[in-house]
């Protein structure tokens, strides 16, 4: 037996965009068209134009000449920017949509949480709605029952199970639907973006359901703009640009290329964070860039415990903002998307004022205090008394272990939490 689950050959996915709307025609339109279509075309031809091309519309591939594999028990991640393909793909392999050209075996049941509580009837009670939906994703009634006091406390809605789900938060109704969709058990599941439902809680309870999925031998695809979330759940990745796919590899080895290609073009200009959209503020502000620079002054996602690292910060800002104090936090998280620790111009009484259009802040950590891991950097802004702009995951950076202590003894980040600690002992 093979050990391919799915095989995508030279696939490909056209649509076609533009073109006018033709509005509703009575038979009189229809009639009267019919006898004018002769001298329509007689017009086109003697200006050189082919007949219907004025019909035409523009058409876009949405994926080119895509091919790769995923094997039985593999977990494979599919990252890139917005409008990369990555959801075209997804409901390509669910079979929602057919390819223009090239193909796709897949070989197994496929589950597919694409959109999450689709199907939810807003009169019906939740209980009945897990049915409804249930059977919807492919579950038999027995299927369901077997599941469904898992799949209510799973949700953490059961107080309301017997409520219509019109009177459900909008947060409510995503737990249901996500708690319905997370019970399938098909060999193959394909998940696109869905683990950003409710609060932290849910979302850590949708990362460990996600990892005991993948743990059990089934095969997963999965799509996300949460590094941390890939890095954490899958083996490979695809990294698909423009429709095409950009690298392939090795987790690590992946999302470090398409961050670091992500903040700096060809020419060396900052682009992709000035360019996200999953940010708060009015645009007004915009932090443009981040990179890392170690003690010698070179750029680098690489660290040593205990030694200095500095973080240099580009932003925007627009004219009227000028003049106006400025509050920076450079915000550490671990894998587990957990802070360990933040850094504010606030906490040392430094103020900063907006000057310039075009500005870069410098940020230095003399001594590291981080544990061997990888680790986040999310930036916060504050102009005035607003909140400027607020984006994670600005970027990835790995600490390797160093002789901190000069004792030659290491702490387990698996025992000892995730920072050093400078401390003497008396005796």
């Amino acid at each position: 037996m093979s050990d391919i689950a799915i095989r995508v050959e030279g696939l490909g996915k056209q649509y076609r965009i533009g073109g006018k709307q033709e509005k509703y025609k009575t038979l009189r339109d229809s009639i009267a068209d019919a006898f004018s279509a002769p001298f329509r075309r007689a017009g086109q031809l003697l200006k050189g134009q082919a007949y219907g091309a004025a019909g035409l519309s523009e058409t876009i591939w949405a994926l080119k000449d895509v091919s790769f594999e995923v094997k039985h028990g593999e977990v494979l991640g599919i990252i890139g920017r917005n409008g990369a393909g990555k959801s075209t793909l997804l409901k390509i392999l669910s079979q929602i949509t057919e390819p223009t050209e090239g193909y796709v075996d897949v070989y197994g049941r496929v589950g597919a949480l694409l959109e999450v509580g689709t199907g939810f009837h807003p009169e019906l009670t939740g209980r009945e709605n897990v049915y409804l939906n249930g059977a919807i994703l492919g579950m038999s009634r027995a299927e369901i029952d077997r599941k469904f006091d898992e799949i209510v406390d799973f949700s953490g809605v059961e107080k309301f199970i017997d409520t219509p789900v019109k009177h459900y938060s909008s947060g409510m109704g995503l737990r249901l639907g996500f708690a319905v969709a997370a019970h399938l058990e098909p060999e193959i599941l394909v998940v696109d973006e869905v683990l950003a439902v409710g609060d932290a809680e849910f979302q850590k309870k949708c990362i460990g359901k996600m990892a005991e999925t993948s743990e059990s031998g089934r095969t997963v695809v999965f799509v996300s703009h949460n590094m941390v979330s890939i890095l954490n759940l899958c083996n490979n990745v695809i990294l698909l640009d423009k429709g095409s796919i950009e690298k392939t590899g090795y987790s690590k080895d992946i999302i470090d290329y398409y961050l670091s290609s992500a903040q700096i073009d060809k020419t060396g200009n900052s682009v992709a964070l000035a360019q996200r959209t999953d940010r708060k503020g009015d645009a007004s502000f915009k932090f443009t860039h981040i990179k890392i620079m170690d003690k010698n002054h070179d750029t680098t996602n690489d660290i040593l415990s205990g030694e200095s690292l500095t973080f240099h910060i580009s932003y925007s800002a627009s004219e009227k903002l000028m003049g106006q104090p400025l509050r920076i936090t450079i915000r550490i998280h671990n894998m587990e998307d957990q802070p360990i620790f933040a850094v504010d111009n606030a906490f040392t009484g430094q103020n900063f004022f907006i000057t310039a259009e075009q500005d870069t802040l410098l940020c230095k950590i003399p001594s590291l205090p981080l544990l061997s891991g990888q680790y986040s950097v999310h930036l916060w802004a504050q102009v005035g008394n607003e909140v400027a702009d607020s984006i994670s995951q600005t970027t990835l950076f790995t600490v390797h272990s160093s002789d901190y202590f000069g004792t030659g003894q290491f702490p387990n980040p698996s025992r000892h939490g995730f920072v050093f600690v400078n401390h003497l002992w008396e005796y």
